[in-house]
């Protein structure tokens, strides 16, 4: 089912104009979205479509998520620029180092190793992420301000007008949280895009990918009236080097002028990576292989490049042979099936490249509509893999038995999230999220004798000012994971401090903690005390 149109939105309230900028900073290709809001009109949603070198991109909506830095640490080339004629040559021989994928090491580091933390690249040496991030941050934004000057007319004067206060909208995958957003916004403010104060850290919202992902769909056709009140969406987010899984739920509220359909989460969202990228990857060590006594081995980096660029975007069958064009008419090797330059592969062999992503995104769509307990029919399918009709097609045919019908708006499914994070700024649809970990305290609970979890700790009792006998360690949980929360609710814990009778301190500070592990109720810190839990 392909999807079309365009939402409604309410007029803007502002009383000046004002400039919202979105970036999605993705880990192979990144983008840019904008909306012009000026008081009394109805904002729209544009992106960024002309880029230095745009001629290597074919005027696509994203590039490339890349840096070269020269021998000083000097940016010498980003984005498409990147990808310029002969950039691979200049960069070897000027000693060049490029930085691709720095996203991820930021990464929560909670949940078993992915087969990703090997193959992510090492930052340049002397950089750190927040200093990657900062300097494809800033080129962003010069590439913002470059297009927004030359497509309205009085461009320089409207830029001029609303740069002071412009509003940044970041979007991170799922499961990303309040340390890397931290980092985040660390990069936003080396960048220079906002100032380090209290008012400048206000002009930053950050969205998840899976969030933005479902303003995009609701804002491209998908009608929130499709839904009866209650019944649930799942939506998957296939990027490059991520797929983020979501499932939301749609809520009506109904005030004296007017119904809105607003949506609740669901699910704890789920983040794997299973994107593009690792199609190409599933390419190369089968290529390595195959060609390992072939004279051609050691064009094997150079043959990935051109299977990602037309092999693996063409792909649509797994009936008819593979084609991976590289060289010219003079390149032969029959016994590796390459003529004319074209090496050829069998379609189940390609197909055998996608099955891992195709298995990921089945698997937890399916387990995830199993566990919310709610009515879903429709899984929005967006993101720049989603291009791929192979994959959109074998999702589709495993899904349909299961009742799930896959929808998929044909609006630019590459820049969903970027025009989702401007779509959430603007529209705010989900109000209700799921906790992903239990957040508590530690605390020391009155030893108990007939208590056996309390008799296993016996050794780490402590006697407290009060003369009262304690065991430390104990969690208590003041928000469970898994909990839907409002974005207005509040929860207070109710804990008891004993002071000395000298202290005069008036402010108490308390370490809220957090629990990522598998205990449904964690209640001891030494019943999971690794390092990945707390």
């Amino acid at each position: 089912m392909v999807l079309s149109g365009r939402l409604n939105r309410t007029p803007f309230n502002g009383t000046r104009r004002k400039l919202v900028l979105a970036f999605d900073v993705g880990t192979t290709y990144s983008g840019i979205s904008y909306s012009i809001l000026d008081p009394g009109q109805e904002p729209d949603i544009k992106g960024v479509t002309r880029f230095p070198a745009n001629e290597q991109i074919s005027g696509s909506s994203k590039i490339p998520t890349v840096i070269y830095y020269d021998k000083e640490g000097k940016v010498r080339a980003v984005g498409a620029e990147a990808m310029r004629e002969g950039i691979h040559e200049t960069a070897s021989d000027e000693g060049w180092v490029k930085a691709e994928w720095f996203k991820l090491h930021i990464r929560p580091k909670s949940g078993p190793p992915s087969q990703a933390s090997e193959k992510i690249p090492p930052l340049p040496p002397g950089k750190t992420v927040i200093q990657v991030l900062a300097d494809f941050l800033w080129y962003l934004r010069t590439c913002a301000e470059a297009y927004i000057k030359g497509t309205y007319p009085n461009g320089r004067e409207l830029w001029d007008l609303v740069e002071p206060d412009i509003d940044y909208v970041i979007s991170h995958p799922n499961g990303w949280e309040g340390y890397q957003q931290s980092q985040i916004r660390k990069a936003v403010v080396q960048a220079t895009l906002i100032p380090d104060t209290e008012q400048g850290h206000s002009r930053v919202s950050f969205v998840t990918e899976g969030e933005a992902s479902l303003h995009f769909t609701i804002d491209n056709g998908f009608s929130a009236e499709a839904m009866q009140h209650g019944e649930g969406i799942i939506v998957v987010d296939a990027g490059g080097g991520t797929i983020d899984i979501s499932a939301y739920r749609k809520r009506t509220e109904t005030n004296a002028e007017t119904k809105v359909d607003l949506f609740e989460e669901i699910c704890i969202p789920q983040c794997h990576f299973h994107g593009s990228v690792f199609v190409s990857i599933h390419a190369q060590l089968y290529l390595d292989e195959y060609l390992k006594d072939s004279d051609y081995h050691e064009d094997l980096n150079y043959i990935v490049r051109c299977f990602d660029k037309t092999t693996k975007i063409q792909f649509k069958s797994d009936d008819q042979p593979q084609y991976i064009r590289f060289g010219g008419n003079r390149d032969n090797d029959p016994t590796y099936n390459i003529r004319f330059g074209q090496l050829r592969l069998s379609g189940a062999s390609v197909a055998g490249f996608f099955e891992p992503s195709i298995k990921c995104i089945v698997d937890a769509v399916l387990s995830m509509a199993a566990n919310t307990q709610k009515s879903i029919k429709h899984v929005a399918l967006v993101g720049g893999f989603s291009a791929s009709d192979w994959l959109v097609s074998k999702v589709d045919q495993a899904l349909s038995p299961s009742g799930l019908r896959v929808v998929h708006p044909e609006n630019y499914v590459n820049k969903a999230v970027s025009d989702g994070a401007v779509s959430y700024y603007l529209d705010h649809r989900v109000k209700t999220r799921i906790t992903k970990v239990a957040y508590g305290a530690m605390c020391e609970a009155p030893y108990r004798f007939l208590n056996s979890e309390h008799r296993q700790r016996r050794s780490t009792v402590i006697t407290c000012l009060d003369g009262v006998v304690r065991v430390p360690g104990r969690f208590l949980s003041i928000l469970p994971k898994n909990t839907p929360i409002s974005e207005e609710q509040k929860f207070t814990p109710v804990t008891l401090t004993l002071l000395s009778e000298t202290n005069t301190t008036s402010t108490l500070k308390e370490t809220l903690w957090c629990y990522k592990g598998n205990d449904p109720e964690p209640r001891w810190k030494d019943m999971d005390d690794s390092e990945r839990s707390y």
